[in-house]
C-alpha cells in the first residue's frame, strides 16, 4: 500500500517537473526570440537611438556671399540675427513647452507646433528652427527662462543686410525660409528646414554661387545636456560674392528722377550690353522679407496700385508707341519705299477706307520728310508707309532686333514682349489680318507689346550701327579671396542688318527729336553732351472724352528712350512712366538724369544740372494701342500725346 502511494506520488512529481520544465522552456524561447529581436534585427535602430540620447548637432550657418555693383561699393552683405530652436530628445512634454514659449515669447503657438511637425522624421537631436529672426529681447528670456525650457537652444544666423535700403530692391531680390516645396524638388537636397535661400532677384537667380556650405560641431552630452566632448567638426563655407554691372551712383539717381511715379528704366552700355541701371518704380524693402512680414505692410503692398512688387523693368509689357518708330523707318528704308527727301503732306489724319486715323497733330505737321517725321513724331508719316509695308515686312524688321522673345538676362520671369503678324493673328484668333489693323502696328500700337529690356536693347542697336549684345547683370563671381571664379563675357546675339546709311538718317532724326525746335524731346538735352532719343506715348484704354478728368489707371504710358554721345555713343537708356501720360513731359527728364548721373560720375567737376525748361520743346502725340495684355488687334483712328 505505501509502495503504490510512493510509485503514484513519484509519477506525479514527475509530471509537475515536465510541466515546470516545458513553461521555463517556453519562457526562455520567448527571452531568446527577445533578445534576437533586439541583439540581431532591430540592433541599427537601437544602436541609433543610444547615440541620439548621447549626441547632439549644432549646426553653423554659412555666411552669403556679398552683392556689389561695378565699383566694388557694397549692396547686399550680412548681419547676425537669432532663431529659436529646439533638440526633439531633451523634450518630455511637447505641448507644455509650446505653450510655456508662447506665453513668455508672445509667438504664435500653431506656427512652432507646425514647424516641428513638418521635421518629425529628421534625427531627435538635429535641432528644429521654430522661429527665425527672434529679436534680442527673446533671447534674453529665454536665457532668464533656461532652467524651465528643456530643449530650447539660441541659433546665431547671419541674415542679409541691404545696404541701400530700397535701392535696386528688384534687382537684388531678398532671401526667405526654403519652403517645403523646394526641400522637396531637384537642386534643395543639401538645404534643411529653416535655411535661408534667395526667393527672386539675383539672390535667386545665382542662388548656388551666393549660398555657401553650411557647418556644425557634433557633440556628447549627459543627461542633462551638458556638453561632455567634441565628436567631430566642419567648418562653414562662405558663398561667393557676386559683382554686378550697375553703377550704385547712376542707379540711385535713376531711382529718385522718378519720385513717386510707377514706371521703370533700364541703362545698358552700348558697347557691350552691360546694364548700368535697372529700375522698377515704386520699390519694397527688401529687408521685410527675411522674417515675418508685418500683415499692415503686406497688405499695403498689396493694395498700391502702382504695384510695387510687381519687376517692371524685367516682366512689364507695354506698347511701345512712337519709340516703334524707328523700326518701322528702318524697315521703310530697307525696302527703298521711303528715302531721306521722301515727303508726304499731314493734314491731322490719315483716312483708309471707311476709318480715320488720326495724327497727334489735329492742324497737321505739313510736308513731312524723314527727319520730320521722328522730330516730331508725325503720325500720319507711319501710317503711310505702315501700309505701304504690311505688318510682316515691319514683324520682320522688329524681329532682326530679336524683340518678340526674351533677351536672355540674367534673371528669371523675363517676358518677351509681342510682335504681331498676320500669321500670329490666324493662330491666335482664327481670323485673317485686316490692312487696316498694319497703321497703329506702325507706330508701335495695337498689339505690339516689348519690355523696358527690349527698349533699352532696341536703342542700344541703333546707335551702335545693329549689334545686339545680350544685356546682362552681372560682371564676375568671385570667391571668399577676391579670386574670380566666372566672368560674364561680352556676348553677341545677332545682328540688325539695316545699312549704315538707314541708321545714320534714322539717328539723325533721333538726334532732331531732343536738340531742334520742334523736337518733343527737348527735356532730355544736356549742355555737354550731344543726346539723341524718342519720345513715345501709349493708351492703356480709347477714351473720348476730356483727359482732365481720367483715372489714374486709364492715363497713357509715357516712353522715352535715348542714347549718348551722339557721335561716339556709350549708353543707351529707356525710360517708362506708366500713365504718366506724355512721353516728352513725363520720361524725357528721368532719361536727362539718369545720362546727367553718368557723365557725372565720369567727370565729377562738370557736376551741374543742366537740361533745358519745358518751353524749349514741345510735346507729340501717339494714338491707339491695346494695353497691356494681349487683345485681338483692332483699327482705331485714335491718337495720344507723347
Amino acid at each position: 500500500m505505501k509502495e503504490r502511494r510512493f510509485v503514484r506520488e513519484l509519477l506525479e512529481s514527475k509530471q509537475r517537473i515536465l510541466v515546470l520544465s516545458f513553461v521555463v522552456g517556453i519562457v526562455f524561447l520567448f527571452l531568446l526570440i527577445r533578445l534576437w529581436h533586439l541583439q540581431i534585427l532591430n540592433a541599427d535602430d537601437y544602436h541609433a537611438m543610444s547615440e541620439n540620447n548621447r549626441l547632439r548637432f549644432v549646426p553653423v550657418a554659412a555666411s552669403r556671399g556679398a552683392i556689389l555693383d561695378r565699383t566694388g561699393t557694397i549692396l547686399v552683405s550680412n548681419r547676425p540675427s537669432f532663431s529659436l530652436a529646439v533638440i526633439p530628445q531633451e523634450v518630455t512634454d511637447k505641448e507644455a513647452l509650446l505653450t510655456l514659449l508662447s506665453g513668455l515669447l508672445g509667438l504664435d503657438r500653431e506656427e512652432m507646433a507646425e514647424r516641428w511637425e513638418k521635421n518629425k522624421g529628421r534625427a531627435k537631436y538635429y535641432p528644429i528652427v521654430l522661429a527665425s529672426n527672434i529679436t534680442r529681447d527673446h533671447v534674453e528670456i529665454v536665457e532668464e527662462n533656461r532652467m524651465r525650457l528643456p530643449g530650447i537652444e539660441i541659433e546665431m544666423k547671419p541674415v542679409r543686410e541691404y545696404t541701400s535700403g530700397k535701392i535696386a530692391a528688384h534687382l537684388l531680390g531678398y532671401i526667405g525660409e526654403v519652403s517645403e516645396k523646394e526641400l522637396a524638388s531637384t537642386g534643395f537636397e543639401d538645404y534643411n528646414p529653416g535655411d535661408y535661400i534667395g526667393k527672386n532677384g539675383i539672390e535667386r537667380a545665382l542662388e548656388k554661387e551666393l549660398h555657401g556650405n553650411d557647418g556644425g560641431r557634433q557633440l556628447e552630452v549627459d543627461a542633462r545636456g551638458r556638453v561632455l566632448r567634441t565628436i567631430s567638426e566642419s567648418y562653414p563655407t562662405v558663398g561667393n560674392s557676386v559683382m554686378l554691372t550697375i553703377d550704385a551712383t547712376v542707379q540711385k539717381s535713376a531711382e529718385r528722377a522718378f519720385v513717386d511715379q510707377a514706371g521703370a528704366a533700364v541703362a545698358m552700355d552700348v558697347t557691350n550690353g552691360e546694364i548700368l541701371a535697372f529700375v522698377s518704380n515704386p520699390g519694397f524693402d527688401p529687408s521685410l522679407f527675411g522674417g515675418k512680414l508685418p500683415a499692415d505692410v503686406w497688405k499695403g503692398y498689396l493694395d498700391d496700385k502702382r504695384h510695387p512688387l510687381e519687376n517692371k523693368a524685367l516682366s512689364g509689357q507695354y506698347p511701345p508707341g512712337s519709340t516703334f518708330k524707328m523700326i518701322t523707318a528702318l524697315a521703310g528704308l530697307q525696302d527703298t519705299i521711303i528715302n531721306e527727301s521722301t515727303s508726304i503732306t499731314c493734314n491731322g489724319s490719315y483716312d483708309l477706307g471707311t476709318s480715320t486715323f488720326k495724327c497727334w497733330n489735329k492742324k497737321g505737321h505739313g510736308a513731312t520728310n524723314l527727319r520730320k517725321s521722328l522730330r516730331e513724331s508725325c503720325d500720319v508719316y507711319y501710317y503711310q508707309l505702315g501700309e505701304k509695308l504690311g505688318v510682316d515686312k515691319i514683324a520682320t524688321a522688329a524681329h532682326a532686333f530679336k524683340l518678340g522673345a526674351p533677351l536672355g538676362v540674367e534673371l528669371l520671369n523675363e517676358r518677351s514682349g509681342l510682335i504681331p503678324t498676320a500669321e500670329w493673328k490666324q493662330k491666335h484668333f482664327g481670323k485673317r489680318w485686316f490692312h487696316g489693323e498694319t497703321l497703329p502696328v506702325a507706330i508701335g500700337q495695337g498689339a505690339v507689346l516689348m519690355t523696358p529690356i527690349q527698349l533699352a536693347s532696341m536703342i542700344a542697336t541703333v546707335a551702335n550701327d545693329g549689334t545686339i549684345y545680350r544685356p546682362h547683370l552681372v560682371k564676375r563671381v568671385v570667391d571668399a579671396d577676391g579670386k574670380t571664379l566666372r566672368e560674364t563675357k561680352t556676348e553677341i546675339i545677332g545682328n540688325a542688318s539695316f545699312s549704315k546709311e538707314s541708321f545714320r538718317l534714322v539717328k539723325q532724326g533721333l538726334l532732331a527729336v531732343v536738340n531742334e525746335p520742334g523736337g518733343t524731346g527737348a527735356m532730355a538735352r544736356l549742355y555737354d553732351v550731344k543726346v539723341a532719343g524718342k519720345t513715345g506715348s501709349s493708351q492703356v484704354v480709347k477714351l473720348r472724352d476730356s483727359k482732365q478728368s481720367t483715372p489714374y489707371q486709364y492715363r497713357d504710358h509715357a516712353l522715352f528712350v535715348a542714347f549718348a554721345p551722339f557721335d561716339k555713343p556709350e549708353i543707351a537708356v529707356a525710360v517708362i512712366v506708366e500713365h504718366g501720360e506724355h512721353g516728352g513731359s513725363s520720361a524725357a527728364p528721368i532719361a536727362g538724369k539718369i545720362l546727367r548721373a553718368y557723365f557725372d560720375a565720369k567727370k565729377p567737376v562738370h557736376r551741374t544740372t543742366g537740361g533745358p525748361t519745358k518751353e524749349d520743346g514741345n510735346e507729340e502725340d501717339d494714338e491707339n494701342g491695346s494695353g497691356v495684355t494681349v487683345t485681338e488687334p483692332h483699327i482705331n483712328g485714335d491718337a495720344a500725346h507723347d
